[in-house]
């Protein structure tokens, strides 16, 4: 107990934490600065060790198994809130600098996306029950980050809706144009996108519970003929395209692979074609995935510091036409995820179980999070084999959108 007690006299500056140990002792930490004030009881001795050991792996896995509880009015998004304006002085302390430096050590091995373990990795979370997604997802089952001009006074279907227009107008679309959705989730941005623009449209994903329900969109949309959804890893991807837009999906890729993706976005795009890249990524240098993130959520998931992106777009000749951070949008958007998540808890345990819906919690918070104290952001890019593939002003960009907005875009070859 001496170890955790000498780690979280450190960690925690900001908030208090009332931490009753497995023999009912209570000890107290922080108070001096304002922050979140936690009581978190322990049930199995083997935490006062193991805590100090491994907390960020540890403290999910026992709220997952119901040996970490909170009292008093405490929630798992209260602690984590009190854990993320905290963290930097979690990090510092001497043993975690000990543990960090192994984990660093394994980052090659667990971002060993190969073609197989990638398709392996992305079926782990995405073929969850879809019933599960819905309790929280928008009517479109966008899995991503929503766009929102008014945070206040928008729902999340407006905002989801807004980032679809968003992309599409970014990618200036004629009809008949041929596009690939690399990552295409339940379909919902190509379905968008041949309704709204009259193009033809090929999503590629390894989910197959994903894929079906696509399928079956599509079909009831009547858009099978111009929609079409193929269970195939990027790299196995040929043809040539107008354009291609990927949502959500670089995440997956992993940084050993950024060249092998971007090599293959270049071999696929026609001479004057480009790329909407929408991704998660990081304004702090290069980093590792979570040990949570990556056991139990996302295998092999990796959010890129943009430096590395721009290096791997640089070595593989595609210009960056365009850039744009959304810096606060996904903690808007994860927020209203884990509310509805939360309003529907009991829905969640009949689909699954306690400890899967423990373990969603515990991972919707943390991200939030990570949007509202940590580094991450999202960055849309916009790139392009030849410099003048886009205009050489982004005017077009808002003014495809107020026309998408106000029902009146006119989608034809002038556009």
């Amino acid at each position: 107990m001496w170890l955790l007690k000498s780690i979280l006299r450190q960690f925690v500056r900001n908030g208090r934490l009332t931490l009753i140990d497995a023999e009912g002792r209570e000890h107290l930490f922080g108070g001096k600065k304002p922050g979140p004030v936690v009581t978190m009881r322990l049930h199995d001795p083997k935490l006062h060790w193991q805590l100090a050991m491994n907390p960020e792996l540890v403290a999910p896995e026992a709220y997952m198994d119901g040996t970490l509880t909170f009292e008093n009015g405490a929630t798992v998004h209260e602690f984590l809130r009190l854990f993320s304006i905290n963290q930097d002085y979690l990090s510092a302390h001497p043993a975690q600098t000990v543990v960090n430096t192994g984990y660093r050590a394994l980052r090659r091995w667990h971002q060993n996306n190969m073609p197989g373990r990638s398709k392996q990795n992305a079926k782990h979370h995405y073929n969850v029950k879809e019933d599960v997604y819905r309790l929280f997802l928008d009517e479109r089952m966008q899995y991503s980050c929503a766009y929102w001009r008014d945070p206040e006074n928008e729902t999340l279907e407006d905002a989801q809706l807004a980032k679809l227009r968003h992309i599409g107008a970014k990618l200036q679309l004629r009809p008949g144009m041929k596009v690939l959705d690399i990552g295409s989730g339940w379909g919902g941005l190509a379905i968008f996108l041949a309704e709204t623009f009259d193009v033809e449209v090929m999503g590629v994903n390894p989910a197959t519970e994903q894929l079906a329900a696509a399928r079956r969109w599509a079909e009831a949309k009547g858009l099978s003929g111009r929609v079409k959804f193929v269970e195939k890893d990027y790299r196995e991807i040929e043809g040539e395209f107008d354009r291609i837009v990927s949502v959500g999906m670089f995440e997956h890729v992993g940084y050993r692979f950024y060249d092998a993706y971007f090599r293959k976005v270049f071999s696929l795009l026609k001479p004057d074609g480009f790329m909407v890249l929408h991704s998660i990524g990081r304004m702090s240098p290069p980093g590792i995935t979570g040990p949570f993130l990556n056991k139990y959520i996302f295998p092999g998931g990796y959010v890129p510091a943009i430096s590395e992106v721009f290096a791997a777009t640089e070595r593989n000749r595609l210009w960056v036409c365009d850039a744009e951070v959304l810096r606060l949008h996904y903690g808007y958007t994860i927020r209203e995820w884990y509310n509805r998540f939360q309003a529907n808890r009991d829905k969640a345990i009949e689909l699954m179980d306690e400890r899967f819906v423990r373990m969603w919690e515990f991972y919707l918070a943390a991200v939030e999070l990570g949007f509202v104290h940590g580094s991450n952001m999202v960055f849309q890019l916009i790139l392009a084999r030849q410099r003048d593939a886009v205009p050489i002003v982004r005017d077009w960009i808002e003014e495809t959108e107020k026309q998408l907005r106000q029902g009146s875009l006119l989608v034809d070859a002038a556009q």
